[in-house]
């Protein structure tokens, strides 16, 4: 038989992601419509273990789907690697009379949701990274906010850079993986994207591809550089030994992680908060809530943690493409 679920908790854990606070808003609403009591976890798996819990109605989520950030806070938590403290957090959800769990948050998240399940605590996780780095979906909640963020940023460099003859490199978030640079990199129409799944560090490819463009006549060069490579201060450096062009760096860094969520972010993030709570309703667990081919879809923790994400290999072409 499905375990009946009568209490919610919910949690945000890892880095913060627009639209987390419309997920948080979806999770409470959809519970407390369908008579479910729910309890905000504080500060993810650390407030767990710290018992930091409160009461959730839907007045607690009032006006909070346009901010940005999580109003649960978020952090990361060592113990809760250990056994022990897993054990410790699964009883805690038992003395709490929390029988299910939301996590919000990314591969790691869902690392200690599935730990969680398999010691009694029904749980749901929901992908929540501006990364867009986890490999069962093909959207994640606060992506669409960062990219726009850092695609508004560039065009305000561009202007600069233009006006002053520079080459620029902007580095954006993303940790390993590429997709905020490849978006912001076609989008904003760079002359280099530099991609860590990609890139093979040839730089001197580079310096000569900013010489040949000057040469043509293109009175700025702005390469996207992500924050899997880095070191954009000092690459600045060298191609400016090397060219005599003026190169400036500038990091983005945390901007893109905060602001106020796009629709596609309060949208999708409150259909997957739902969703959440339907299959709690349901007696399902071990899930990760989805959206995959046009789809909101779920799959197993496992299964979903086992997958494999890559570059697509088209958009990447097109990519080369556009920048000549």
């Amino acid at each position: 038989m499905a375990k009946e679920v009568k209490t919610i908790g919910v949690l945000t854990s890892g880095g913060d992601a627009p639209g987390m606070n419309a997920a948080i808003r979806a999770v409470v609403r959809t519970a407390i419509h369908k008579g479910l009591k729910v309890k905000g976890i504080m500060r993810g798996y650390a407030g767990l273990l710290q018992e930091e819990i409160v009461d959730m109605d839907g007045l607690s989520v009032a006006d909070i789907i346009n901010r940005g950030g999580t109003i649960l806070y978020t952090a990361r938590c060592q113990e809760f690697t250990t056994p022990e403290g897993q054990q410790k957090g699964a009883e805690i959800c038992r003395k709490h009379g929390i029988d299910g769990i939301v996590v919000i948050g990314g591969d790691g998240s869902f690392q200690g949701a599935g730990k969680l399940s398999a010691l009694g605590i029904n749980t749901i996780g929901l992908p929540g990274t501006i990364d867009l780095d986890i490999a069962c979906t093909d959207y994640t909640i606060g992506f669409d906010t960062a990219v726009n963020t850092a695609m508004e940023a560039i065009d305000r460099i561009r202007d600069t850079s233009t006006s002053h003859e520079r080459c620029s490199i902007v580095e954006v978030m993303g940790r390993n993986a590429g997709y905020i640079a490849l978006w912001c990199g076609i989008a904003n129409g760079a002359e280099d994207i530099l991609l860590p799944e990609k890139y093979n560090g040839d730089e001197q490819e580079l310096i000569n591809r900013i010489i040949d463009n000057r040469k043509r006549g293109k009175k700025h060069h702005i390469i996207v550089n992500a924050e899997g490579i880095g070191h954009s201060a000092s690459m600045a450096k060298r191609i400016e030994a090397a060219t005599g062009i003026e190169t400036r760096a500038t990091i983005l860094g945390h901007m893109q992680r905060g602001g106020t969520p796009t629709c596609k972010d309060r949208m999708y993030a409150s259909i997957m908060g739902a969703k959440a709570v339907d299959l709690l309703a349901e007696g399902k667990s071990n899930r990760v809530v989805a959206y995959k081919g046009g789809a909101f879809v779920d799959f197993d923790i496992q299964e979903a943690l086992a997958m494999t994400k890559h570059i697509p290999e088209d958009e990447y072409e097109i990519s080369k493409i556009l920048v000549r």
